[in-house]
């Protein structure tokens, strides 16, 4: 059995509605407005997220880690309310144990309100020789002093 062929239907090549023949002189399209540009993260602080154990130690690895202390290393510490800063001092009190965890004390845990089992935001400053620990309440606080929270619903 031997069926005829049927020749394909090809269309005329015709410009687009709206747009001339010539190239480089069709319409142009609107571009969406671009979003404002997130600020960028700030290169000379490394950020990680730990949570102090029964000890006072809070082991987050990568944040020690880019501060390159040696085991052995003398800190000394200093607190506020809701966070305690860790400095390289080689006069300092504190030494910072094989496995670089930073280990707060109970009576500057005490005092400035940090308790076992508290989650906190660590910010490595290496080029200061710095290590601080902060409550999530106080970066809360931060965070509302300075931005505002979408309203529900996406509204503005």
């Amino acid at each position: 059995m031997t069926a005829a062929l049927i020749a394909p239907v090809i269309p005329p090549t015709l410009p687009p509605a709206g747009r001339s023949s010539k190239p480089g002189t069709g319409r142009v399209l609107p571009l969406a407005a671009a979003p404002e540009q997130a600020p960028a993260l700030a290169a000379d602080v490394v950020y990680g997220l730990g949570r102090i154990d029964a000890s006072g130690r809070i082991a987050e690895q990568a944040v020690s880690a880019a501060l390159g202390w040696p085991a052995g290393a003398r800190l000394t510490l200093s607190a506020g309310v809701g966070v305690v800063t860790a400095r390289l001092d080689p006069h300092g009190l504190f030494t910072l144990p094989p496995r670089h965890c930073l280990t707060i004390p109970a009576t500057l845990r005490h005092r400035c309100g940090l308790l076992a089992g508290d989650p906190v935001l660590l910010a490595a400053r290496p080029a200061e020789d710095t290590l601080t620990a902060y409550s999530l309440a106080v970066v809360d606080q931060a965070i509302r002093a300075h931005l505002t929270f979408p309203a529900p619903g996406g509204e503005s």
